[in-house]
């Protein structure tokens, strides 16, 4: 309510519900009958289901303000186009109100659903609630009355309810859909064919529910993956609902494993479709601290292990999926790079697994944190190398590293020092100045997204090993790379895209 003192008349923005006149509120029954000017909007034909909903309160003394479309659809010889047009009509027809308002008469504008939510009041208000006392009457969505009609939970405990418009892109329909726990779809109509196309991309077109005009006559429940898209009208929604209640592990005849990368740190670096996985799992099988990042859900199994017991634990997950669980093998940063991908497909091509589906999902890794915080360390040829001897000798890496300082490519050094690992980085120190001048830029990048997180830019001359431990990475430059302190004191790192001519 504004709360502005004034001699003009007053304006409501009236919500009525998803249809069913019963289930107009109090208020908004109050409101009508109080009111001098009931405006609604419709669409040519001249029928507006808003004015059919509040009908039997609507008296013949009442003033009616048909507030007609020019355009329902984007194709119009307006020259603004579609976009010019409606916003040529928002503001003749809020002329038209306020020119009531300014008489003193109050106005009651009749949305279905909600006012403020997808609703067509929405734009009277933008123009005239800073001007005129205005007051608006919440009421039943058709999100609300979706899932009443359907008998499901929405939302349960810390679940996440995304609501989405048909009419964005479809791969933006994916994204969102694969990565929330449950979701509605609203506006569907001629986005119907669109919107079954992103759920069956996500995965998520065997949850998704139908409901065309809720609480309405002509009422229809379905499942989405049944109904033709021809007969779906506008007044129709898509409903993910609660997945606490989807099919149990039981009743599926076969799981898979999906491998994931949880990008360096917490949730901001994981991507849609790993959130989607994450969600759809029934097991999460990997190293407890990378578990640790991922939010817990009810009924969800975690099976967390030690972080050298990648075979062991990449079997165990295949072992699940052949009882028939959906089962996410979670690696820290990218699972193909240093992580869990490769102990899974090793053990996925033995014969007793040759059966059991297997995914691979990429993430955020290490080296592409790290560049980011930095500047572009990484803006050209790079080698990625592992320091860790427990699963190659230390000879391989010697070799490995002399090569790719020799040919002048920027390094990410992974897993460079740990408790037991503590010589690793300065014998590659010595081995790189070799081939490197002394000033050469090193990011020396810890805990990068996470509450430790500390990136420093140091000279390869200077580079203390003794501040390295398994939870850094190196990023060493070439001979091209830059270190450059901008005018906020702040020191950035980049190597050209352009290499010198010889």
């Amino acid at each position: 309510m504004s709360g502005k003192q004034s001699t003009t008349g007053r304006l409501y923005g009236v919500g009525l519900g998803p249809g069913d006149p019963s289930l107009m509120t109090v208020r908004a029954v109050e409101v009508i009958a109080e009111a001098d000017v009931i405006a609604y909007h419709s669409a040519r034909h001249g029928r507006s289901i808003a004015r059919s909903i509040a009908a039997k309160h609507i008296r013949a003394d009442h003033i009616e303000e048909r507030l007609v479309y020019p355009v329902t659809t984007e194709t119009t010889d307006h020259p603004g186009g579609y976009k010019g047009a409606i916003e040529e009509f928002y503001a003749e027809a809020s002329a038209r109100l306020a020119a009531h308002l300014d008489a003193g008469r109050t106005v009651a504008v009749l949305a279905e659903g909600d006012p403020l939510f997808y609703g067509s009041y929405m734009h009277m208000h933008k123009r005239l609630a800073d001007r005129y006392d205005t007051e608006v009457i919440p009421g039943v969505t058709s999100v609300s009355a979706a899932a009443a009609r359907l008998g499901t939970p929405l939302a349960e405990g810390e679940e996440v309810l995304t609501i989405l418009p048909g009419t964005l892109p479809e791969e933006e329909l994916t994204a969102r859909l694969a990565s929330t726990d449950a979701a509605v779809v609203m506006k569907l109509g001629r986005t119907f064919t669109k919107v079954r196309s992103a759920l069956e991309g996500s995965g998520r077109l065997g949850d998704a529910r139908y409901v065309e005009r809720a609480t309405m006559d002509g009422e229809r429940l379905a499942e989405l993956a049944d109904v033709d898209a021809e007969s779906v009208p506008y007044f129709s929604v898509a409903v993910l609902p609660s997945q606490a209640d989807t099919e149990r592990p039981e009743a599926r005849e076969r799981g898979e494993v999906v491998v994931v990368g949880t990008g360096p740190a917490g949730p901001l670096w994981l991507t849609p479709e790993t959130r989607g996985a994450l969600a759809a799992a029934d097991d999460l099988v990997g190293y407890t601290t990378y578990l640790d990042r991922v939010p817990r859900r009810p009924g969800q199994v975690r099976h967390g292990s030690d972080n050298r017991v990648e075979s062991e634990r990449a079997e165990f997950a295949l072992d699940l999926a052949r009882r028939g669980r959906r089962v996410a093998v979670v690696s820290g940063g990218d699972p193909g790079v240093f992580a869990m991908a490769t102990a899974v497909l090793e053990a996925a091509s033995q014969k007793e697994y040759a059966d059991v589906p297997v995914r691979v999902l990429p993430g955020v890794t290490a080296a592409n944190a790290a560049a980011a915080r930095a500047g572009a360390p990484l803006g050209h040829d790079y080698a990625a190398i592992s320091l860790s001897d427990r699963l190659k000798p230390w000879e391989v890496i010697a070799e490995r590293l002399h090569a790719a300082a020799s040919a002048d490519l920027v390094l990410a050094l992974y897993n460079p020092g740990s408790r037991s690992r503590t010589w690793q980085v300065g014998k590659a120190r010595e081995m790189l100045l070799e081939h490197r001048a002394p000033d050469t830029p090193v990011v020396v990048a810890r805990d990068v997204g996470g509450t430790g997180e500390r990136v420093r830019i140091v000279r390869l001359a200077d580079l203390d090993p003794a501040e390295v431990d398994m939870r850094t990475i190196l990023l060493v430059g070439s001979s091209q790379t830059r270190a450059v302190r901008r005018g906020d004191g702040e020191e950035i790192v980049w190597t050209p895209r352009r290499y010198p001519e010889a």
